[in-house]
């Protein structure tokens, strides 16, 4: 029988926080509700561990949900980080640094030709959304329409936040009490991985689709592949109708490949969102795509959207250290081949119908005897026994996100012995 860890300090500060912020917690996933227990509260992280204010040490397959793709408090960051900080946090002003950044992302993403840096995944799909829309509507007034998919998660902009995936579906909220109608009434549905369904869409609106968005790997509903040749019709179908393909790579971005999704799928989109990874594990967004687009952003063009601590130095510093270590030669054929043994040998002890998933440094599992396949699909997860898995794996020190609908993260601090004491974890606990 397992022994329970023992987690008063974090159970302390999370009835102190409940007093403090909405839930206590600054980010619902955090609340630990969907496996009805209470957050674990944090004090130190380095490499592949955390260890918690009971001084508890876990496997971390979280990652800040997926920036730490070299592992926690990595020294090529930290260095970055101290020598950055002594010249000032943030100036409101032009830097090299930003410089820097903007031509790194534009070397290593194949479809950006201009980038715009801004604090936060949020920021960086509602910025594109509003270009897409000036873009647009330039020739034709009627192109405001944005179709994005069930289980997609792009921030929780107002236009965005219907059917957006795993927050939402782990609280059970179908939408967002405070979104109105209004907000959105030119955001479409379909069925990820349903060409069918786009088809339609496209057809019943014929001329008004000023954008498809998506995460071309869905993150967000567990981790769900595109089926071969659904993001190249949709770079057709988009074409065809001079509407703008987003690619939502805050999550992919450098995480399944080092030129995102679009580069291992060899499908290249108007407009791209990253995130998390180019932080370095600070706040950070960015969007960009074609120069031609791009330059529609004030003060270039018309389209106004500001921020004052984008592009601070800190974030730069940090993402740039990140950038250049991920280039490595190897660096993602390894973190594959982690990814892959680690859902190899949890397929191979777990007694219970599983589906999986491997994408570079994204992995996902679900207790379910169907393929996943799009948002729908999720419905036939066994939530009980994720709820059981998760809470044993948890007092045996793994962590994993504490919901049925987010993918898992492989960083390269990770070892193969890490992941088999993980996998040894997954043989003893009982389903």
């Amino acid at each position: 029988m397992l022994t329970k860890l023992n987690r008063t300090k974090s159970q302390k500060l999370f009835a102190d926080a409940t007093q403090l912020m909405p839930g206590g917690v600054n980010s619902p996933v955090r609340a630990f509700k969907s496996i009805d227990s209470s957050p674990i509260f944090f004090k130190k992280a380095k490499g592949a561990y955390l260890w918690d204010e009971d001084d508890n040490q876990y496997i971390d397959f979280v990652g800040s949900w997926g920036p730490m793709i070299l592992g926690h408090a990595d020294p090529s960051i930290e260095a970055a980080l101290q020598a950055a900080i002594v010249n000032g946090t943030s100036f409101g002003a032009p830097t090299r640094l930003e410089n820097e950044m903007a031509a790194e992302v534009i070397k290593l993403v194949p479809s950006i030709e201009m980038v715009r840096m801004v604090n936060s995944g949020t920021e960086a799909v509602m910025s594109a959304i509003r270009l897409a829309r000036a873009y647009t509507t330039r020739e034709n007034p009627e192109q405001t329409k944005i179709l994005k998919f069930k289980g997609c998660y792009h921030g929780h902009a107002d236009a965005l936040l219907v059917q957006a995936g795993s927050g939402v579906a782990t609280l059970g909220l179908p939408d967002s009490p405070g979104v109105t109608k209004n907000a959105t009434q030119d955001t479409i549905l379909a069925d990820y991985n349903s060409p069918e369904a786009v088809t339609e869409i496209f057809e019943k609106y014929k001329g008004q689709i000023s954008a498809v968005i998506l995460e071309p790997v869905m993150g967000n509903a567990g981790c769900i592949l595109p089926k071969p040749g659904y993001l190249e019709f949709l770079r057709e179908i988009t074409t065809a109708n001079n509407t703008l393909l987003i690619f939502d790579e805050v999550m992919t971005g450098f995480r399944v490949a080092l030129g995102g999704a679009q580069q291992r799928f060899n499908v290249m989109p108007d407009l791209t969102t990253l995130g998390k990874v180019i932080g370095g594990g600070l706040p950070v967004g960015a969007y960009g795509g074609r120069r031609e687009i791009m330059e529609m952003v004030a003060p270039a063009g018309p389209m106004y959207q500001a921020g004052t601590l984008s592009g601070n130095p800190l974030a730069m510093s940090a993402g740039l250290a990140c950038l250049k270590k991920i280039q490595e030669p190897g660096f993602y054929d390894e973190l594959e081949k982690k990814s892959q043994y680690l859902i190899d040998g949890m397929t191979r002890v777990i007694d219970a119908p599983l589906q999986t998933t491997v994408c570079g440094g994204m992995f996902g599992f679900a207790f379910s005897s169907s393929p996943i396949y799009n948002y729908a699909d999720t419905k036939t997860v066994d939530s009980d026994s994720f709820k059981k898995f998760y809470l044993s794996m948890l007092e045996q020190g793994v962590y994993f996100a504490p919901s049925a609908f987010e993918a898992g993260f492989v960083s390269g601090a990770h070892s193969y012995e890490d992941l088999d004491r993980v996998i040894e974890a997954c043989r003893l606990t009982n389903l």
